[in-house]
């Protein structure tokens, strides 16, 4: 069985003239000379590397479409008649106590000083990406008020046309930094959530950390190994032979070089539209890493975080094991394929250590070192989760060492919509899909009037892309609450391995969960036989 058909995707807006194509290749079963297109060898033929790229850049997300032979489908979630485990203290539980609304989803994370959530799932890294960038007030009110972490990507002070960098090459002001911070700040909870800034080769050398830290006081910054959806660099496009040149002389990777007089005469005569700005490739040694860590926390960072990419096993363990050395507050595991704003596509579905996988490794390695005495940092799991259910065989898979799920176009999709509606209402263009709940943002968003009434004469501020976020959250909330309370979990940290089943016996080998089959069945021959 072929999981994945090459040659042909709407991510890159190929298609095979042919319904009888060859699984290996991709290739119609007949290929015939004078065929008018478009598989991606025929458009690679006179467009080149642009195909090897979703499009259109600032406009999309994509996610590989690979099927693995075993995911998180392959688990399903214990339910059970009796317990009820995480009550509150002093409260029995009982039909009229252990209710699922009362269900704790609230979670937390870091080595001393934690930070807490409203639900156990952040946001991606929404950095340099043109998506991120024009999107980023919904983004960032949006999960401000649902009271969970934001991540700001790394390359927004490398990428910002307006940066200023001192004498010595380092950032002296970087306003779109400035606004990304700002925006968060305007409705954060100083209880819930925390705002991330990302920090990569680049950004380490353009000084995004001192930055950040001195102008903006900020608690906590994240560094990046990298991440599910590559195993290069970030990557964006630019459109101008100005801007390309600008990004190629800040010390970034630029393809097509735009100072190669061959590229300036073809983009002269529009055959170059566009440029890729990639950024390098990290290498990491334990000491590098650990210096980096102190040099950090004598900037002034509380929390450091890490988060890192769906590498060998050998990564994997670095990752934890150095992370537990390092007293990291929260280490992100990105398993592929994940989704981006931009990454190669072929990359995206060929390479890397699935989620299911690198999540099962990742309990392995934490067990070996909890029993060899060592403290294990918190863990996040990433790479193409976007429902509570999901969420819950995560933390339940990974307990009791993960506590949240980074979701990326998850969580992005509810802030595009609800921008979208406002753009629809003004033009009188509502969908069907959206205009059978009303007309009105007080008919269409059931969270309106909620968070109208909290925020008072601040709510103006909210744009509609943010109560979309809000609006998700709080589904996904419920939608958890339900599932815990059916396993008898009244709050996160009681949620075990024991509350999944495998479906499969690969499944059951590859996570050790138990195979649905055996699950149970010592204590209930105790009951049939007793």
């Amino acid at each position: 069985m072929n999981l994945r058909r090459p040659n042909a995707n709407d991510a890159t807006g190929t298609t095979n003239r042919s319904r009888s194509v060859v699984p290996v290749s991709g290739i119609c079963s007949i290929c015939i000379d004078g065929c008018r297109g478009n598989c991606e060898i025929f458009q690679s033929s006179f467009r080149g590397r642009e195909v090897l790229y979703p499009g259109t850049f600032g406009k999309v997300t994509a996610g590989a479409d690979k099927t693995y032979p075993v995911d998180y489908s392959h688990l399903n979630i214990q339910g059970y008649a009796i317990g009820a485990k995480g009550m509150p203290e002093g409260i029995d539980a009982g039909p009229d106590t252990a209710l699922f609304p009362v269900v704790d989803t609230e979670t937390e994370y870091g080595w001393t000083e934690n930070v807490k959530m409203a639900v156990p799932i952040f946001t991606g890294a929404l950095g340099s990406t043109e998506i991120a960038e024009i999107n980023w007030d919904h983004f960032a009110i949006g999960a401000a008020i649902s009271d969970i972490t934001l991540v700001c990507g790394e390359n927004v002070c490398g990428i910002d046309p307006n940066l200023v960098l001192d004498s010595n090459g380092k950032i002296q002001k970087s306003p779109e930094m400035d606004r990304r911070i700002d925006t968060y700040r305007l409705f954060h909870n100083d209880g819930y959530g925390e705002i991330l800034v990302q920090m990569n080769v680049e950004d380490t050398r353009l000084g995004v950390a001192e930055y950040v830290g001195s102008k903006h006081n900020l608690e906590t910054i994240e560094l990046k190994w990298g991440q599910g959806a590559k195993c290069i660099g970030g990557e964006i496009k630019v459109n101008s032979i100005e801007r390309a040149t600008e990004l190629k002389r800040r010390g970034y990777i630029v393809t097509p070089n735009p100072m190669l007089s061959s590229v300036q005469k073809a983009y002269k005569e529009g055959a170059i539209t566009e440029f890729e700005r990639h950024s390098r490739l990290g290498f990491v040694t334990k000491e590098a890493f650990l210096e980096e860590i102190d040099r950090l926390r004598e900037i002034g960072f509380k929390r450091i975080t890490l988060k890192t990419g769906a590498y060998s096993m050998v990564e994997l363990a670095m990752a934890i094991r150095y992370g537990a050395e390092a007293k990291l507050d929260l280490l992100t595991i990105d398993g592929a394929s994940g989704g981006t704003g931009m990454s190669p596509w072929p990359m995206m579905n060929e390479w890397g250590i699935p989620t299911f996988y690198i999540q099962a490794l990742t309990y392995q390695f934490c067990e070996q070192l909890n029993e060899n005495g060592i403290r294990v940092p918190d863990i996040a799991i990433a790479g193409g989760f976007s429902t509570e259910d999901g969420v819950f065989k995560a933390l339940a898979m990974g307990a009791p060492y993960v506590k949240a799920v980074c979701i990326g176009r998850g969580l992005m999709i509810p802030g595009m919509v609800g921008k979208n509606i406002g753009k629809w209402l003004e033009e009188g263009n509502l969908p069907k899909s959206v205009s059978k709940f009303g007309n009105t943002v007080e008919q269409i968003f059931v969270k309106y009037e909620e968070l109208k009434e909290k925020y008072e004469s601040d709510f103006e501020k909210i744009p509609l892309g943010a109560i979309g976020i809000y609006t998700f959250c709080q589904k996904f909330k419920v939608g958890l609450q339900q599932l815990m309370a059916g396993s008898r979990n009244f709050k996160l940290s009681t949620i075990s391995r024991d509350d999944l089943m495998a479906l499969t016996e690969d499944a059951a080998k590859i996570s050790g969960i138990p195979y649905v089959m055996d699950a149970y069945r010592v204590e209930a021959e105790k009951i049939l036989n007793s």
